[in-house]
């Protein structure tokens, strides 16, 4: 099997094992195997289970599989690539973070941060939960999209203020994550049934703080969103590769899905499956948002190369020779 192949397979399976965690969340499984790590109920395999118990197994297994694939996900890119290899360092980092992933869950449990805890600190935890899991995705999937022979760009020559821009958008959707993992917990703990009813829960006084918190999510999502679109159709002008459009492409998209996929959960009043896909949308946003800007930096790092000048169609030549002029300004 070829490199490229075993890291985004590695990348898919560890899609499914995050949306199965939000299974285990939603369905209020979280402590299925008591407050016990890494033993369930204080044994190997359980006796008797509860289908809870099933359900927060069976995510352990997985979990601890997932974590065996990037152990042989960076021994591959040792073997495969040499010393100071971009891949090298990516593989490192998917460890790293898949390790933290897997002391965080532990965490959640030790600390019985699960099933029907409505404590802030839960809340917290959750968000650090989202944020370590953007964290690995991104690794997991600059370590594919690098070792499958994608150009890496060594001197980074972004127009003027793209950095700013893409670096808001990565935070935007990490303010976004986080504000949807919180109105997820909401709308576990705290279920409706009516739309009327989420309203006034919304906006009731004595309502709890992940249910008041729970209204900025439409509101961020759409601010991020428009964000990420104009930020992308911006990048295209100045983007010298196919590639990076597609990406742009696809980004878009996917930020489009995801707000239909925001609507029709808010409609539904937030069923288990439907927070799956919005979950899982949201994760192919912020990869696509990834790979893009590394398509991105490396396309215009060739283009605004003088010696990669005369490489380049003459419409594009004279689009990145005003784009160096004017950042010199």
């Amino acid at each position: 099997m070829s490199f490229a192949k075993y890291a985004w397979g590695v990348l898919v399976y560890n899609l499914l094992v995050i949306v199965w965690g939000a299974y285990v969340r939603a369905s209020g499984s979280g402590a299925g195997c008591g407050s016990h790590w890494p033993l369930c109920n204080g044994s190997v395999l359980p006796r008797a289970p509860r289908i809870e118990t099933v359900i927060e197994f069976s995510h352990r297994l997985t979990s601890g599989l997932a974590l065996l694939l990037v152990v042989g996900l960076v021994i591959f890119a040792f073997r495969r690539f040499g010393r100071g290899s971009v891949v090298r360092y990516a593989a490192l980092a998917s460890l790293f973070f898949i390790l933290s992933e897997a002391l965080i869950g532990a965490g959640l449990v030790l600390l019985e941060y699960v099933a029907e805890n409505k404590s802030i600190a839960r809340a917290f935890w959750m968000s650090g939960h989202l944020v370590n899991t953007f964290l690995l995705l991104a690794a997991i999937s600059l370590t594919a999209w690098w070792g499958s022979g994608r150009e890496v760009s060594t001197t980074i020559k972004w127009p003027r203020y793209s950095i700013l821009a893409f670096v808001g958008c990565v935070l935007g959707m990490v303010v976004l994550g986080t504000s949807g993992a919180i109105a997820a917990l909401g709308d576990t703990l705290f279920p409706v049934r009516s739309l009327a009813e989420g309203i006034q829960q919304d906006l009731s006084e004595t309502a709890s703080f992940l249910i008041r918190l729970r209204i900025w999510h439409p509101l961020i999502a759409v601010l991020v969103g428009i964000g990420l679109i104009a930020t992308s159709m911006y990048f295209r002008k100045w983007a010298s590769s196919n590639q990076a459009r597609r990406l742009s492409n696809a980004l878009v998209a996917l930020v489009l899905a995801q707000w239909c996929a925001g609507v029709i959960n808010l409609v539904l009043l937030a069923p288990i499956w439907m927070q799956l896909v919005h979950l899982l949308i949201a994760d192919l946003v912020w990869i696509a948002l990834i790979l893009f800007g590394a398509s991105f930096a490396s396309s215009t790092s060739a283009a605004m190369n003088p010696n990669a000048g005369q490489y380049l169609p003459d419409t594009m030549r004279r689009k990145y020779s005003s784009a160096r002029a004017g950042s010199s300004l």
